[in-house]
């Protein structure tokens, strides 16, 4: 499967959803903010949005610093 992650082409193995994404990708989950197809993503949906080939996903980890 084929995403475009902050626009640039990623390739999966499978499909899976969306909080399968941002664990594969090493984040965490309560500092991230995902826009799936230019539609913001509630937290509380992401394991039950699955990801398709062609998705474009933009993602947003914050970071505190001070």
């Amino acid at each position: 499967m084929k995403l475009v992650i902050n626009g640039d082409d990623r390739d999966f193995e499978g499909s899976f959803p969306l909080s399968a994404l941002i664990e594969r990708l090493g984040m965490k989950t309560d500092r991230v903010a995902v826009e799936l197809n230019r539609a913001i993503v509630p937290r509380d949906q992401w394991d039950q949005i699955q990801l398709n080939d062609g998705d474009r996903l933009e993602i947003v980890h914050f970071v505190g610093g001070g």
